[in-house]
This record gives C-alpha cells, sequence and structure tokens, in this order.
C-alpha cells in the first residue's frame, strides 16, 4: 500500500488526504490521528470509515482546531513523517505521498534537532540519501532544483561543481529510471540576468555552472547550459527538453505553478523510496472550511502509484 501522512493537523491536510483516499483506486494508509481523520471525514462527507483505506494511528499532542496552530503538535507532524519514512524502508508501504506541513510550527515545537527546513532536506537526513533532488511535475513541465530552501543570499555558494554534478547524475538517473526517459534532455538554467552576459553580470555561469554541464556531458548526461532562465521557459525552448534544472527555488516554482497549480506535483528523486507531494502549502484560511482543493493531492497519489507500477 502506499502511505500517505496527513500533515500539519490544523491545515488542509487531513481533508485533502481523505478526499483523495476516497476519489482513488489506489489502496492506501493513512498516517494520522484517528479521531481528527474521522471527524474531518464527517464534516466534509466522505464518509468512514473509506474503502480501501486502512489507518496508521498517531496520536495529536494537543487539541487541534482548523486554522490555528499549536507547536504543541510538533513532534505529531514529525512522528506521522518517521512512520512512512520507516514503513517505506522495510517494504512495508510501496512508496510515500505527504500532505502539506507547517515548517514555523516544527521548529516553534523543538521537534527536530537542527532547525527543520523542509520535507525534503528531513527526508534526505533521515533516510540516508547522499543527495536529493525537488523535482516539479505539472502542466507538461518536469523542472528540478539545484538548491532548495534557501535564502537567495546563500544560493551562489551554494551552486558548487560537486553539487551540480551530484543534482545532474540524481535527475539524469531519475529520469531514466522512474519516468522511462531513456535519454532525457535536460536544460540547465543560468543564475544570474542572461545567464551572466559573458561575465559581466556575474561569473557563476562560467566558473561552476558551463564545466559542471561540460562535466556532466562527458559522463554520458544530455544537458545543456547554462542558459538565461527568461528564454529558457519560453514554450519554443521548453519543446527542446524533457525537463529543466533551475538553480533556485523562486526561478522554477512560479513557472510549474503558473502552469499547474493544483494540479502540480512534487517528486523527491534520490531517496531509496518514492515520495510524492502536493505544490502548495497549508491553506489555513481554507482549513475547516469543506472548500479545499485536492487535486493535487490526487495528482500525487496517481503519480506515486505509477511510479511504482
Amino acid at each position: 500500500m502506499i502511505a500517505l501522512t496527513t500533515g500539519e493537523p490544523a491545515g488542509i491536510g487531513p481533508e485533502i488526504a481523505l478526499r483523495a483516499a476516497a476519489q482513488c483506486d489506489t489502496p492506501v494508509v493513512l498516517i494520522g490521528d484517528a479521531a481528527l481523520l474521522e471527524t474531518t471525514a464527517v464534516a466534509i462527507g466522505v464518509g468512514w470509515p473509506l474503502p480501501r483505506v486502512q489507518l496508521a494511528h498517531v496520536p495529536l499532542a494537543a487539541p487541534c482546531l482548523p486554522g490555528r496552530l499549536d507547536a504543541r503538535n510538533a513532534a505529531y507532524v514529525i512522528q506521522t513523517l518517521d512512520r512512512a519514512i520507516e514503513g517505506c524502508g522495510t517494504g512495508q508501504y510501496r512508496a510515500m505521498v505527504t500532505a502539506p506541513l507547517q515548517k514555523s510550527v516544527i521548529n516553534a515545537g523543538r521537534a527536530t534537532v537542527t532547525p527543520f527546513s523542509g520535507h525534503t532536506e528531513y527526508l534526505a537526513e533521515r533516510s540516508g540519501a547522499a543527495h536529493v533532488v525537488m523535482l516539479l511535475v505539472g502542466g507538461g513541465l518536469r523542472v528540478a532544483l539545484a538548491t532548495t530552501h534557501l535564502p537567495l543570499a546563500a544560493v551562489p555558494t551554494a551552486i558548487t561543481p560537486a553539487s551540480l554534478a551530484a543534482t545532474l547524475d540524481v535527475l539524469h538517473h531519475g529520469l531514466r529510471s522512474k519516468f522511462a526517459l531513456p535519454a532525457p534532455r535536460i536544460g540547465v538554467a543560468g543564475l544570474n540576468p542572461h545567464a551572466g552576459e559573458s561575465g559581466d553580470l556575474g561569473r557563476e555561469e562560467i566558473e561552476v555552472i558551463a564545466p559542471a554541464v561540460a562535466a556532466a556531458r562527458a559522463r554520458g548526461i544530455n544537458a545543456l547550459g547554462p542558459l538565461p532562465a527568461d528564454t529558457l521557459f519560453v514554450p519554443a525552448q521548453l519543446a527542446r527538453f524533457d525537463a529543466v534544472l533551475a538553480m533556485y527555488h523562486d526561478q522554477g516554482l512560479p513557472v510549474l505553478k503558473h502552469a499547474s497549480f493544483g494540479h502540480g506535483v512534487n517528486v523527491t528523486l534520490g531517496l531509496p523510496f518514492v515520495r510524492t507531494s502536493v505544490d502548495h502549502g497549508t491553506a489555513l484560511d481554507l482549513a475547516g472550511t469543506g472548500r479545499a482543493d485536492a487535486g493535487s493531492m490526487i495528482a500525487a497519489l496517481r503519480l506515486a502509484e505509477e511510479l511504482t507500477a
């Protein structure tokens, strides 16, 4: 079965997890508080219990109200992730799909030893993955990130020949093994405007990105770049590639979310198991209203099933 974590309990995670489980034929295990899920199911009218759905109960640490964050439930959210990670590691689950969580709650509740920067980083640390890549899929696009949840000022120093080599290797392998692309074409964006304009607007393209792309090509990876991001993301250019590697979070994600918001899927490549997730946050303003759109969660669940078929 596929593990489906229900995310921040005060957000829309429980609702969209239940809606996805109800609308898909995929057998799933919902990981979360039993009473919260039952109450939510009754409130949104999906029925309880659901067919093809099992429950892995993780108790809330404190009572939960929709839209009201409570740092006391930070450990609860981490426990749901750990349950899914352990199950994937033992073969109990064939994949995990994650509902959105609230990073501020995890950090305020001191639920992890180091500051919690996101699902992707935590899953990599807990699973022992050497290098992971965030790949967003939707709207006919595949956009991977060379860096993930970093302040913009920290991005240039985080982009190194070694990190780009590892990212291109993981992306190339993931596109081949998970998406059945025998020779994936990867367009690599530059970091600076106009890809540095021959060094006038920055030298990262000359000193770091171009050598990393050349080295990847020598390893048999069909990568091209660095290319100016503002023209790389136009339709005529995108048609040349199976995936785009953006240098930082807000370089690539706005384009993909414009093309597919509400139906995009986040895939973490490089883990020892398949993990997909929604392309949005906890939407606290919608929690408890019954109006949350489960489209991205449904797409994430269906893609997890396809990738493990």
